[in-house]
């Protein structure tokens, strides 16, 4: 029994993609569940090695030959190592333009009754400032790529999808090495 109507997806041979089509819901007379528009395609939702009819982001940006794909791969390869890149930098930005360092020093409880003074060093950044704006700004275009990042890779194309992870790895081992670090290994979305 055929339900790929529910689906509204069909396949084709090994080496092309689904490519939806530019169909508008609010325009069509016949939309309902299960009837009507027969050649609305969605995204596939397993990884594939394919390129062609690839819809990268935009849909006037459509990979169709070997070359467009490695073309594709280059650039979505330096744009995870500019946001690693850009991961860093904001960090080492963030370090120079700290401003009114404080130290408070607090009573805490010590042994067998003793009170021990601890000293904490507070760092702040004043909101109306150039070095506040710039943060703001690339926290912006940050956001964006990470996610552009996310979209490439839910194309689930094995090319783009390698060339994201690959690109943000090439990144960060250029440019964390002399980060002072304290690794949360449970942080994975950016």
């Amino acid at each position: 029994m055929d339900h790929s109507h529910h689906m509204g997806m069909s396949y084709m041979d090994s080496n092309s993609t689904m490519q939806p089509s530019h169909h508008h819901p609010a325009t069509s007379a016949s939309h309902s569940h299960g009837g009507g528009d027969s050649n609305m395609m969605m995204m596939p939702m397993t990884f594939y090695f394919g390129f062609k009819n690839v819809e990268l982001l935009f849909s006037g940006l459509v990979i169709n030959t070997a070359g467009e794909m490695a073309g594709a791969f280059v650039a979505v390869f330096l744009l995870a190592m500019f946001y690693e890149g850009l991961k860093i930098a904001r960090e080492s930005l963030l370090r120079k333009s700290q401003v009114s360092i404080r130290y408070n020093s607090m009573p805490v409880p010590g042994p067998n009754g003793t009170i021990l003074m601890e000293t904490h060093k507070t760092v702040g950044q004043q909101m109306l400032s150039f070095p506040h704006l710039l943060q703001t700004v690339l926290h912006i275009i940050q956001v964006v790529i990470s996610y552009f990042l996310m979209l490439i890779f839910m194309t689930y194309n094995g090319y783009l999808c390698i060339a994201v992870a690959a690109g943000a790895g090439t990144g960060y081992f250029l440019f964390s090495w002399k980060k002072a670090v304290v690794v949360d290994i449970t942080e994975h979305c950016h």
